[in-house]
């Protein structure tokens, strides 16, 4: 069975005016169907960020998408 989202390597910056900032790196876990997922960490920790960037809803500026892939339903959304 495959899995219903796949994140491969996945690597965001920000830009900053202190330069570049490491947000997420090489990043990687897969979802199969009818499982359940918490991600949890302390504040800060990315969160929010991990999930807004398989979203794509980081806007671009400010961050970068390095490297890596995300698969929903085997289709890639790029990065």
């Amino acid at each position: 069975m495959h899995p219903l989202l796949a994140i491969e390597s996945l690597s965001v910056d920000f830009n900053t005016a202190n330069g570049r900032t490491h947000a997420l790196k090489d990043i990687s876990f897969t979802i199969s169907r009818k499982e359940v997922v918490a991600l949890v960490g302390e504040s800060g920790s990315g969160k929010s960020v991990t999930s807004l960037s398989i979203l794509r809803l980081l806007a671009t500026p400010p961050a970068r998408y390095c490297s890596g892939k995300i698969l929903f339903h085997r289709m890639e959304r790029n990065p």
